[in-house]
């Protein structure tokens, strides 16, 4: 079987889900000659449209958003190297239903108040795990609407 040229293993990867430049930039070194080639295939990827930042975002944010919080949005679009001002205006959109985010991941987990001090931390802490901050949680168990 040919060993698949960079150009195919780009289109690969890029037709199972958005990757970000730095994400697919990772995944073809191994298989690039050199550093330029590869630089000369992502801008040319980006110049046709097939590679998006914009896009990336959407997707993660669209992906990740019934789930999870803001933080833990943002913090998994910087490790894949989105730039701060996409970042940025994804946050905004995060922020505006945050609140109603965190009530349903609460809800589907737990769906009551607890009832002590133990079972508060322990819900705490998962609300932090999936990147919620302290001030959305603290409005959600103390069972306010904002």
């Amino acid at each position: 079987m040919p060993e698949l040229s960079l150009r195919e293993r780009a289109l690969g990867l890029l037709s199972r889900r958005e990757h970000s430049r730095l994400e697919l930039k990772r995944k073809l070194a191994p298989h690039a000659e050199d550093e330029a080639e590869l630089e000369t295939l992502l801008d040319d990827f980006e110049k046709r449209g097939w590679l998006s930042e914009q896009r990336f975002v959407e997707q993660v944010v669209h992906a990740r958003g019934v789930r999870y919080g803001s933080r833990y949005i943002v913090h998994e679009l910087r490790q894949k190297g989105v730039a701060e001002a996409l970042i940025e205006q994804a946050l905004l959109r995060l922020r505006e239903g945050e609140l109603e985010t965190a009530r349903a991941v609460w809800t589907r987990k737990f769906g009551r108040q607890p009832e002590d001090a133990k079972e508060r931390a322990r819900q705490i802490r998962f609300l932090q795990s999936r990147g919620f901050g302290l001030e959305i949680i603290g409005i959600l168990l103390r069972g306010g609407e904002h």
